[in-house]
């Protein structure tokens, strides 16, 4: 692997010659310095990197459900982290903003435990992301059906935010799963995303009471709405737990959503 370092930080240098020596891999990855980590919910942090002085890496990002490698210096594993910013904020700012999970054991952790100016590796933007005009224009497409969990909201923070047209859509639902409250990131968010027309659904799994919404899991929750809906004009987005999307996405074809008209991001 060929690693691009630049002269932004003290240990680059020092990097170059560790990720040289110990990683002979064949992903270009870029090093770039954190500039904030805060909590976003229990095991949930807000991370954001500048991309300012690395404009492949920035220019590598152009649509919602991107995600990239990360590597953290002296640690052998690799985590995928979808991107959670729009592209417009990477164009506007040059930062990319990540929701990341802090796993035992993982990339991720180590990543969640560093501080502002420790620098990480990243690979440029990979995947196709959700391909929206699979199911445009909104006249055509008035149902749209988002599901996610955990930090599966990620990329779907960054559709959301990038624009869809969902006011312009009858019926555009977001099932958002979690353990409880203090597990849900972007809670901040929920007034805005509303306000640009998508409806939120919470569902938790173990929730603290009093809890008066949706219980259980995402899956069991869209099935219990019983919505009608018309299946040639409907629309949906996954991403999340394995079994969640299995499980939704035959719900969704029993239905007769055309299978086309199910995006994901993996």
């Amino acid at each position: 692997m060929t690693t691009t370092f630049t002269k932004l930080h003290p240990f680059l240098r020092r990097l170059n010659i560790s990720a040289a020596a110990l990683r002979p891999e064949t992903t270009t990855y870029t090093a770039v310095p954190i500039l904030k980590i805060t909590p976003a919910a229990e095991s949930l942090f807000h991370v954001t990197v500048d991309v300012s002085h690395s404009p492949n890496l920035a220019n590598s990002y152009s649509t919602p459900g991107q995600y990239l490698q990360l590597r953290v210096p002296y640690f052998d594993k690799i985590a995928l982290l979808s991107i959670a910013s729009p592209p417009s904020i990477t164009a506007s700012k040059r930062v990319f903003e990540f929701l990341v999970k802090s796993v035992d054991g993982s990339a991720a952790e180590v990543m969640c435990r560093l501080n502002k100016g420790d620098v990480v590796e990243l690979s440029c933007a990979m995947g196709k992301g959700f391909h929206m005009d699979q199911v445009s224009p909104p006249q055509y497409y008035q149902t749209i059906l988002i599901f996610a969990t955990g930090s599966g909201i990620s990329p779907i923070r960054s559709l959301i935010e990038s624009g869809f047209s969902a006011d312009k859509r009858s019926d555009v639902r977001l099932y958002y799963g979690a353990r409880n409250l203090k597990r849900m990131a972007y809670q901040d968010r929920f007034k805005d995303w509303e306000s640009s027309g998508v409806k939120i659904v919470p569902v938790l799994s173990q929730p603290d009471d009093p809890w008066m919404g949706e219980r259980g899991y995402v899956q069991a929750a869209f099935s219990r709405a019983k919505n009608v809906f018309n299946p040639q004009s409907t629309g949906a987005i996954l991403c999340g737990q394995r079994q969640m999307t299995e499980e939704v996405i035959s719900l969704l074809v029993a239905d007769g959503v055309s299978s086309k008209k199910i995006l994901k991001n993996f």
